[in-house]
């Protein structure tokens, strides 16, 4: 079997639910038992950058079924020449290469005068696999975006020189992953936190035959190079823009790589505005976001509870436990996952107070015994025992049921209830 040639860029989720299967499928095109390697340059300056190894090579194992190697590149330069070798070595054997969060361009400058740029544009000659996320699919094109340069330090909109890997099959790209994110809330955080504003800066800056391509977050495209094909997979879509112009492919579509490089070929161009652009269907089952399960699950556990079904809660709030699970090896860092903790410890407290005061309305639970009782005492009043009357009306106010002789019979109150 001939091992293809793979390029996959991911939007982000990389470690999400939503990309276990696309993980699966592409390590399953490859002949034998593929060697899985992880990149881990991109976030080698962090840290907590062995956690966020780790926590890669638990998501293999765990949720993709297939093991995956560190390489140990979190520094190619002024690091042990004998570690460096290593992880080049893991990295030329890899069938499946795998990079993903942080910044580009800590991994640019790790990267140049290195093997490491030759190594990723061979395979995409001599056959492998190649999954580049988030951060790591921004260095793929001829031009990389500085992203937390210009959204965190405020420096003025510019490119940098990307690996150019894309170039191997006339791509002549700045690739853009998150490119429809909204964390901004009330400010344009779109294209990667560019905003349309300085994507439009950048774009007057690129060279007349370059342009753009955007992928949705939650959202990849498979370039099978022996194919020529692009296929576009997850929740959101892909977008090939110039100059402001935008053509988008939804999830699930099959198009010519030509179309990449010539967006006019079989395609109608569309203006970029959030009513341009196009809802794609969702390609796997996979949820979202972790924040959209959340939400979900809280919904489901409300409705639960205020109709009494505390089998139902308590399997909305299991449902958020997993779910939680499933994202716990997500590199992306954001709020959701502290969000779904708090949910969480909000549904178990609220399942404590309904164990303590029950479900059901006590008056539906006592009323058949407090009818019992209320019969009794008419009987004991018929017979003009007013004593024991008296004694029954003085113990169920004792249990907090007020009992009352009105014009209209007796009536019978429990205190405390809504």
């Amino acid at each position: 079997m001939t091992t293809p040639r793979l390029l996959t860029i991911m939007g982000s989720g990389e470690t999400a639910p939503t990309m276990m299967k696309p993980h699966r499928d592409l390590i399953a095109r490859l002949p034998g038992n593929p060697l899985a390697v992880v990149l881990d340059t991109p976030y080698g300056f962090q840290e907590n950058a062995p956690e966020l190894a780790s926590r890669a090579v638990e998501y293999f194992r765990q949720s993709v079924g297939h093991p995956i190697e560190v390489a140990g590149l979190t520094r190619l330069h002024d690091a042990d020449p004998l570690i460096i070798e290593q992880g080049l070595d893991r990295v030329r054997r890899a069938d499946y290469l795998f990079a993903g969060p942080g910044s580009p361009t800590y991994a640019l400058r790790q990267w140049a005068e290195t093997a490491v740029p030759d190594i990723v544009r061979g395979k995409m000659r001599s056959g492998g696999a190649v999954t580049f996320a988030s951060a790591a699919a921004l260095t793929l094109g001829r031009f990389t975006v500085p992203v937390y340069e210009i959204y965190k330090v405020g420096a003025e909109p510019q490119w940098l020189d990307g690996l150019d890997v894309l170039g191997e099959i006339g791509l002549n790209v700045a690739v853009i992953p998150h490119y429809d994110n909204a964390e901004g809330g009330h400010h344009d955080t779109r294209f990667c936190y560019l905003g349309e504003r300085r994507l439009r800066m950048l774009e007057e800056m690129l060279p007349d035959d370059a342009h753009v391509i955007g992928v949705d977050e939650h959202t990849g495209v498979v370039l099978d190079l022996d194919a020529s094909t692009a296929t576009v997979i997850g929740n959101g879509v892909l977008t090939v823009r110039v100059r402001g112009n935008s053509t988008t492919f939804a999830s699930g579509s099959v198009i010519s790589i030509d179309e990449m490089r010539d967006p006019g070929r079989g395609s109608t161009a569309v203006i970029d505005s959030p009513s341009a652009r196009v809802a794609a269907p969702v390609a796997d089952t996979a949820s979202s976001s972790l924040a959209a399960d959340t939400e979900r699950a809280g919904r489901a556990f409300d409705e639960a509870l205020a109709a009494g079904r505390a089998g139902d809660a308590a399997r909305a709030a299991l449902e958020l436990e997993s779910a939680i699970r499933d994202w716990s090896a997500d590199t992306l860092q954001s709020t959701d996952m502290d969000n779904a903790h708090a949910m969480l410890r909000s549904m178990i407290v609220r399942l404590g107070d309904a164990a303590v005061g029950g479900l059901a309305d006590p008056r539906d639970v006592i009323g058949p015994f407090i009818s019992i009782i209320l019969e009794l005492r008419a009987a004991v009043r018929a017979d003009k025992r007013y004593d024991l009357s008296d004694l029954i009306r003085d113990r169920l106010a004792e249990a907090e049921v007020e009992v009352r002789d009105t014009p209209q019979g007796v009536e019978w109150v429990l205190r405390g209830a809504k």
